[in-house]
């Protein structure tokens, strides 16, 4: 299976547990301001992403490459989609587990990461691959613990980078959480931590429609909403800073999903030379 060739229609969160700022303790879902909704997979089912991707990506990716291969899913809720996405990437089963499927860690192992510790426990207890998807509560944007932590998990496969990424409908959290720098140095660091990155942008309407539900819960509005100056198509302008700031090309959009979000794959400028790393450190 290839990789489709160009592009259709191209137009956040996580280690310190934070109950205290809007963690799944809330008792209303808008009063998640990170994006950490307790009953994500609801309203927005795995399916309508994975069936957007097609069949042997990862052999269409990573033909030669060594495995296992490293994945890392940033603000991952409570891992309905990352085991979904572990699955179709794979070509499991739904009815397969690691107990029928002993070698998935073997091609591929994935880490997973949010700020909620409430919804990584979660995703803990109910994981069918525990010994090859790994779910850690994190705060990406803090350096600090980030680093320590993806140093520490990366050392155990003798490794720099992860091979791929995923971010899906986490940019807007960090964007109104962080501000537009914020945004930037998230993108910033996933471009230099991937060799691929699957991201899936939320629109604008989606911010208006978050500041909404904190309005009407009587909170205070995201620090940065009427501040962004990135605005507007937000799939285009990721597009643009991930391709012009951060040294990675659009390889393609696989469509949107019905809530009308792009699925957008990127690869490293800098691939080439990160497979050399790789390869270097094997021998």
């Amino acid at each position: 299976a290839q990789v489709p060739s160009g592009v259709r229609g191209v137009g956040g969160k996580m280690a310190a547990p934070v109950r205290g700022r809007g963690g799944s303790a809330a008792s209303e879902p808008g009063a998640a301001p990170y994006g950490n909704f307790p009953n994500y997979s609801r309203f927005q089912a795995p399916e309508g992403r994975v069936r957007l991707l097609p069949g042997g990506l990862l052999r269409s990716l990573f033909p030669a490459a060594a495995r296992p291969l490293l994945g890392l899913d940033v603000g991952c809720n409570s891992g309905e989609l990352s085991v979904a996405l572990y699955r179709h990437l794979l070509g499991l089963q739904e009815s397969e587990g690691s107990l029928a499927q002993p070698a998935a860690g073997e091609d591929l192992n994935l880490l997973c990461c949010d700020i909620d510790p409430v919804l990584i426990e979660r995703a803990q207890r109910c994981s069918p691959f525990p010994a090859s998807i790994s779910f850690a509560s994190l705060d990406i944007m803090d350096s600090s613990a980030r680093e320590l932590f993806l140093s520490s998990y990366l050392g155990r496969f003798g490794r720099s980078t992860f091979d791929i990424g995923f971010c899906m409908s986490v940019t807007m959290w960090i964007h109104l959480n962080h501000g537009d720098s914020g945004l930037m140095e998230f993108l910033s660091l996933l471009s230099s931590l991937c060799t691929y990155l699957l991201i899936e942008p939320q629109p604008w309407k989606c911010y208006r429609a978050a500041a909404r539900r904190l309005r009407k819960l009587g909170r205070n509005d995201f620090d940065h909403f009427r501040s962004l100056a990135i605005n507007g198509d937000m799939a285009e302008r990721i597009t643009q800073i991930l391709t012009k700031d951060c040294a990675m090309e659009l390889v393609c959009c696989f469509g949107n999903t019905s809530w009308d979000r792009s699925l957008l794959l990127f690869k490293s400028n800098d691939a080439n030379q990160k497979g050399m790393e790789c390869s270097e450190q094997e021998q």
